[in-house]
């Protein structure tokens, strides 16, 4: 078939220009398998294979590039990433830029042959490149980007994904990640690219920096917490097999923090993230190990990082719950730091995503602060105007946009830290700082409906059902107002998403917003209920009810959406 011939020359002639070993015997052997003749079960699974993996082909957008690490161009592979990386170099020099690129990466597979590869492109294209001297968090390349004066970043890394993925984040020069159109623009010249023999790679020629641009960085991160500050607090901490351990020790060193124990198990970077199923605190199970050596130590907090320390997780004592631990939310977190930068009288904007509680926007307005809503994810949160603290629910947090103009959990980190340790001195809790804020401004419960999937199909056909047939109640309340935020709104760029708002006798108020998740193939639905605490004794009642609320809220959008 035609089908069939055009896919075997696709293959053959991607094969003819890996540049990577590891990649053409694997691609050799699918090939092999597939020109078979097709007689069993195994021919059939490698043909498939061959077929997934140039169905298409990894497309760069505002994420930059995501995906599973392997052979073709729907796979994260060197020949993907020298593709991107000169097209990166094209875009910098027509718009004029800059010429100077910061290249960091982490602890993953493919990891630093990806960061050499792009220093490699940028001096064939006659710009300049410097490597971080090794695997470390993100903030630091987000920072080295403005402490450097350059005109772009990269950094490697996928994140909390699983260890089969890798990914490549693009930051110009204002320390952000990329928004249209800089990613449509960088797009294009990819496309422009015909063979990668027209990709000049040097072979040498950029700069590996030294330590210096940590030292510079932790000078900096220290800032975000008083030189007199509360310093008397236990940690537990786990980087979770990630880059963070190094980086944020040496913060709470040079802060003047007692060293936190360190998780054992997960202290060491490894790519294929033995402990966990996934590298994400937020996951069932993750944060497991942490519990246990909490058990033994006794600490006032545990402490998490996800592999590439941008976030930060927070998990506090409760008797309550199996385990003696609970996991704070974190909508939890980004109030509590709201509450913290607010004590210290910082002035400017707070800003949030859509999909984030409404929480701060009430703390910011009894602050007399400016107050802002945003898309989700940071490259938005970051041009917020006057930004001064940021924060997503999916534990990102950026305390101090003058260094780190992205989440950093380093820096989040250092932040709770001197929070708790405030309110240990008083004998109070960072519960009992929650437990303020509901009283003050109504409890804010939130929950998530997030569903995994193999096939993504899974996923548009429920936003296609929600649309063509919007709920009309959930779980006993009304829906005042459907917004689909696919044209846009005044105050928010288009996005593939759906919003609800919803009343009723029990609430105070309460919001929806459906999303197809942009690194990982979910379906991820957010919930937010607002409830009337009159007093301390109506806490409990309170939480028990919007506990139950949003469970009914979950089981009753999953029917609407058909998951």
């Amino acid at each position: 078939m035609a089908s069939t011939t055009d896919l075997l020359a696709r293959a053959r002639a991607w094969l003819a220009e890996d540049p990577d070993p590891q990649t053409r015997a694997e691609l050799t052997d699918l090939l092999a398998a597939a020109e078979g003749p097709e007689a069993d079960a195994e021919d059939r699974i490698a043909w498939s294979r061959l077929a997934e993996r140039f169905a298409g082909r990894l497309q760069f957008g505002t994420a930059g590039l995501r995906g599973e690490l392997g052979a073709g161009p729907m796979r994260m592979n060197r020949a993907v990433v020298i593709r991107a990386a000169a097209g990166l170099a094209a875009y910098l020099k027509r718009e004029q830029l800059g010429d100077l690129v910061v290249v960091g990466y982490d602890a993953r597979h493919k990891s630093y042959d990806f960061a050499r590869d792009t220093a490699a492109v940028m001096v064939g294209a006659g710009l300049r490149a410097v490597l971080l001297p090794r695997p470390l968090p993100t903030p630091v390349l987000a920072f080295a980007i403005r402490h450097l004066g350059a005109a772009a970043g990269v950094t490697v890394t996928a994140s909390h994904n699983p260890p089969q993925d890798n990914g490549y984040k693009v930051y110009l020069g204002d320390g952000s990640q990329i928004v249209p159109p800089a990613d449509a623009g960088i797009a294009a010249e990819i496309d422009a690219i015909g063979s990668l023999a027209e990709v000049p790679l040097a072979a040498e020629g950029w700069e590996v920096l030294g330590e210096e641009v940590v030292h510079a960085y932790l000078d900096r991160a220290v800032t975000v917490v008083d030189p007199a500050g509360a310093r008397e607090l236990d940690v537990v901490y786990t980087p979770m097999h990630g880059v963070g351990r190094d980086v944020l020790v040496a913060a709470f060193k040079q802060a003047g923090f007692p060293a936190p124990t360190v998780v054992a198990e997960q202290a060491e970077p490894d790519p294929d993230f033995p402990t966990v199923a996934f590298p994400n605190p937020e996951e069932p199970g993750a944060m497991d190990l942490a519990f246990a050596t909490a058990a033994s130590v006794g600490p006032d907090i545990v402490i998490a990082n996800d592999p590439d320390a941008d976030r930060c997780a927070v998990a506090v004592p409760d008797a309550a719950v199996a385990g003696g631990w609970r996991m704070l939310r974190g909508d939890d977190v980004g109030a509590l730091l709201g509450s913290a930068l607010v004590a210290k009288r910082a002035g400017g904007t707070f800003a949030t995503t859509i999909v984030s509680s409404t929480l701060l926007g009430r703390i910011a307005a009894a602050a007399g602060l400016g107050y802002a809503e945003t898309l989700t994810g940071f490259k938005w949160i970051a041009r917020a105007e006057g930004l001064r603290y940021g924060y997503e629910e999916a534990l990102g947090y950026c305390v101090d946009p003058e260094g780190v103009q992205d989440k950093d959990g380093i820096t989040a980190a250092l932040l709770v830290a001197e929070l708790a340790a405030t309110l240990k001195r008083t004998g109070r809790t960072l519960t009992d700082l929650l437990d303020d804020l509901a009283l003050e401004h109504g409890l804010h419960a939130t929950d998530q409906l997030s569903v995994r999937v193999e096939d993504l199909t899974v996923i548009s056909d429920a936003m296609q059902r929600l649309r063509e047939q919007p709920p009309t109640a959930l779980a006993g309340l009304r829906v005042t107002r459907a917004d689909d935020l696919t044209a846009g709104t005044p105050e928010l760029p288009p996005t593939d998403g759906l919003r609800y708002y919803l009343d009723g006798e029990a609430v105070r108020s309460a919001r929806i917003v459906v999303r197809p998740s942009g690194t990982e193939p979910k379906l991820k639905c957010y919930l937010e209920v607002v409830l009337p605490v009159p007093t301390a004794a109506d806490l409990a009642g309170a939480r028990e009810a919007a506990a139950a609320l949003l469970a009914r809220i979950k089981t009753d959008l999953a029917a609407a959406a058909g998951i």
